[in-house]
């Protein structure tokens, strides 16, 4: 039995639809969060960047994920202020459009969190919401 042979010409290719890039940001860092993520990238491999994620999950149905880079991919958004980089990928910057990233400190302790005007529910802790 022979196997079949297929024949590509260039009019059989189609080019991917260009990435097209929002006018603003999908994510605001507040002052506060960049001057946290220079501290923590600072012990980093030089070059570390922050990313901000959004996947399904979580007792809300999104979840945010943070996670140190090295790495930016092609297709991310980068958000840079006061010398530090945040990466956002363009599955996740819908949902965060409109959003502030910060960095709080209160009575149970700090942390980094997201203000999302989208969010129409949110956990307690968060880190989980619908839209």
């Amino acid at each position: 039995m022979m196997a079949p042979k297929f024949a590509l010409s260039a009019t059989d290719i189609v080019a991917p639809p260009p990435v097209v890039r929002p006018e603003k940001p999908p994510l605001a860092v507040t002052e506060s969060a960049a001057k946290r993520l220079a501290v923590i990238l600072s012990r980093e491999k030089p070059g570390a960047m922050m990313r901000v994620a959004v996947e399904g999950g979580g007792c809300s149905g999104f979840q945010y994920r943070y996670s140190i880079e090295t790495e930016a991919r092609p297709d991310d958004l980068s958000i840079e202020r006061e010398g530090i980089t945040v990466l956002v990928d363009p599955v996740s910057a819908p949902y965060l459009e409109g959003s502030e990233l910060d960095f709080v400190t209160e009575l149970l302790g700090q942390s980094f969190q997201i203000r999302n005007p989208q969010a129409t529910a949110s956990c307690g802790c968060g880190t989980s919401f619908s839209v």
